[in-house]
């Protein structure tokens, strides 16, 4: 449980950050996705940048339409923060729920989706609120829609070099959203994990983790309740053909058959709850 050798530099600016990366190097945000790898000789690179201090990285607030989460904002902090509570409440139940209290006051919600760990709590959270990701490289500053964010197992579509900055988040007055989750009990990573999202509109997003090899939408579940209200006729039509079309995993924690089990039964919960 002992990482190989490293070099580590610590940085004040994301400009910083981006200089001192190199092609063996990795940024240490609140490091409880990447220092476990490291223990175990899965993650071995030469230089830590740790990008913690980076104060334009925290901090939450309202811009108009959308709230911001700065990529170096703690999982703690967003589970307490008033403007995430009454505008994003899944988002506070999200944070709320991962690992335990050192966990919560340590990792950040940039570390987690960059990690991209397919039990992770975020990327469902970010998939159902159709969040975009602002990134900043060498060459430049570009945002990238959660949908397209998630590419595979601990992939993503960030280029080498770029560092997650924040997360937009839309809001609208009236919607409701809702993250509900199996967790493993020692870990607290979703075994299958359920987020939804509805609008005013009665549009309703719907995203897993946990469950695939990384997180999605539901595309099949959200298509039988397009235009739909929620009433125990259209949940159980919705329940009846999610994760359809998904590979499913299957390990020593729950097989495909069961994640496939959990899954609907989540879908009825969060559906009801935010009908």
């Amino acid at each position: 449980m002992i990482p190989s050798s490293f070099s580590y530099q610590k940085v004040n600016s994301v400009e910083e950050a981006i200089k001192a990366l190199s092609a063996d190097s990795k940024l240490l945000a609140g490091g409880h996705s990447l220092i476990p790898t490291m223990k175990l000789r899965l993650n071995t690179p030469g230089k830590l940048v740790d990008i913690g201090a980076i104060a334009s990285l925290r901090g939450i607030k309202e811009s108009g339409s959308e709230i911001i989460i700065g990529a170096g904002t703690t999982h703690q902090e967003i589970a307490s923060s008033k403007i995430v509570l009454s505008k994003l409440p899944m988002f506070a139940q999200g944070a709320a729920s991962i690992g335990d209290v050192q966990v919560r006051n340590k990792g950040t919600i940039g570390g987690s989706l960059a990690h991209a760990d397919p039990a992770a709590d975020w990327a469902a959270i970010v998939l159902a609120a159709d969040a975009t990701i602002a990134v900043q490289g060498s060459k430049g500053s570009r945002k990238i829609k959660a949908t397209d964010f998630f590419k595979g197992m601990f992939t993503t579509a960030l280029n080498e070099g770029e560092i997650i900055t924040a997360v937009h988040v839309p809001v609208s007055a009236g919607s409701k959203s809702v993250y509900l989750k199996f967790p493993q009990p020692a870990s607290r990573f979703a075994i299958v994990g359920c987020a939804v999202m509805k609008t005013t509109d009665d549009n309703i997003n719907i995203a897993f983790t946990g469950v695939s090899q990384c997180a999605f939408r539901d595309k099949a579940a959200e298509k039988v309740l397009a235009g739909k209200k929620l009433d125990a006729s259209s949940i159980e039509a919705a329940a009846k053909v999610t994760v359809e079309g998904i590979t499913i995993l299957s390990d020593h924690y729950a097989s495909e058959k069961y994640r496939k089990h959990l899954a609907k039964v989540y879908l009825k919960r969060a559906l009801i709850a935010v009908a």
